[in-house]
């Protein structure tokens, strides 16, 4: 009796323990040579691929993704301007490594300078922005910081502005995570013109007596790459931040610690040609759709046609179209006059209670305001189709 109570015990123990146990997404076959590696989907942040994403590893120059986003959200504050002039102070122009070997007391753009950072990882231009947006660089640093923890960040820690090496060993460097920088980059994504720097290959300053040669080599020689950051030290190793777009679908790839850099490009690209097959953009809507009949109780017609402003198109997983759902809402009170293209409620497409992406529903005609003959001739006419219905 005891024997069979227990193992009706032991059963019940494990049946649990198989339930609580977390559930793995679905990994494919890597064997990936970098110490540490992420696949995200842009869209929804869904994690596709992971290796050791939360290991705390020094970011070299990737580190500048945090100087950039800084950069744009302050033109998009109002503090800078593309077109402000910076002077480069000496400590400025004293940086190593990868540099436009800036001149103290010489004047660039801030925009030319951010082109710098994006395209050749400019270590000497991080620190004239910096020294530009918050008066010294340590500012700037405590700022990058701050950022990073309300981003949520939690493993991510700045020392400086463009990755370099501390000078002694005893002082903690710049380091994050694969995962920590591909949030980052969900983030600084949101900012055209970042892609926009950081997808030329070639470009030039001082009326183009310095070549700018992009040291992504994703950009030139993958399709639909347009970013993001390289990064290399003796410490770091060879490190990349990438993104690319196809057929309305973006993915975040981060490699840390490869060996070399040809590693690092092809792991890249590996992680990246991996989200491109198993998913597809998805329409859920097309521009121009009808979506709904919509009353207008004040119009001059009381009925208009509300369709869809911009295409609604969500990144699935091939084989699991089911799992997108749409949902209509449209303005509580529309009242004319109306005119053709004005918003009146949006399509929202969701996975589960997760709100993908959503497009607004706009007027597919003008609508006038309904006379005071009109309104009163309507409200007759209700009336007395309610008679009717009564008797």
């Amino acid at each position: 009796m005891f024997l069979k109570i227990f193992k009706s015990f032991l059963v019940v123990v494990i049946v649990t323990a198989l339930i609580t146990l977390p559930i793995m997404a679905e990994q494919p076959d890597f064997d990936l040579n970098s110490k540490s590696a992420i696949l995200m989907e842009y869209e929804t942040g869904e994690i596709i691929f992971e290796k050791n994403p939360h290991m705390k590893l020094p970011p070299a120059s990737m580190t500048k993704i945090m100087t950039m986003l800084l950069a744009v959200e302050a033109i998009e504050q109002g503090r800078a301007e593309l077109a402000d002039k910076l002077v480069v102070s000496e400590f400025a122009a004293s940086m190593g490594g990868s540099q436009i070997w800036l001149e103290p007391g010489e004047e660039m753009t801030l925009e030319e300078m951010l082109r710098a950072i994006a395209i050749v990882s400019a270590n000497d231009a991080c620190v004239a922005v910096a020294e530009y947006l918050y008066g010294t660089e340590e500012a700037f640093v405590k700022r990058m910081n701050e950022r990073a923890r309300e981003l949520g960040l939690k493993n991510t820690y700045y020392y400086n502005t463009n990755g370099l090496p501390a000078d002694n060993e005893e002082i903690q460097g710049n380091y994050t995570t694969a995962y920590d920088l591909a949030v980052l980059a969900r983030k600084i994504l949101k900012y055209p013109e970042v892609l926009k720097w950081t997808s030329t290959w070639i470009d030039y300053l001082r009326d183009g007596s310095s070549v700018l040669n992009n040291t992504n080599r994703l950009v030139r020689h993958y399709l639909g790459a347009d970013g993001l950051k390289t990064g290399y030290t003796e410490e770091a190793k060879f490190c990349l931040t990438s993104t690319a777009r196809r057929d309305s679908i973006r993915f975040i790839a981060v490699v840390m610690a490869a060996d070399d850099s040809k590693t690092r490009f092809a792991e890249a690209a590996e992680l990246l040609s991996f989200g491109f097959s198993t998913y597809q953009g998805y329409e859920v809507a097309a521009k121009d759709e009808f979506i709904a009949e919509v009353k207008i109780p004040n119009g001059k017609e009381e009925t208009a046609r509300g369709i869809i402003k911009e295409e609604l198109i969500v990144p699935v997983k091939k084989g699991n179209e089911d799992s997108i759902r749409k949902e209509v809402f449209l303005d509580e009170l529309i009242r004319a006059p109306l005119n053709k293209g004005d918003k009146i409620g949006e399509l929202r497409a969701y996975k589960g209670n997760l709100l993908l992406k959503s497009s607004d529903i706009i007027l597919d005609r003008d609508v006038e305001k309904a006379g005071i003959f009109q309104l009163v001739l309507r409200i007759i006419t209700r009336i007395i189709q309610l008679i009717i219905n009564l008797f």
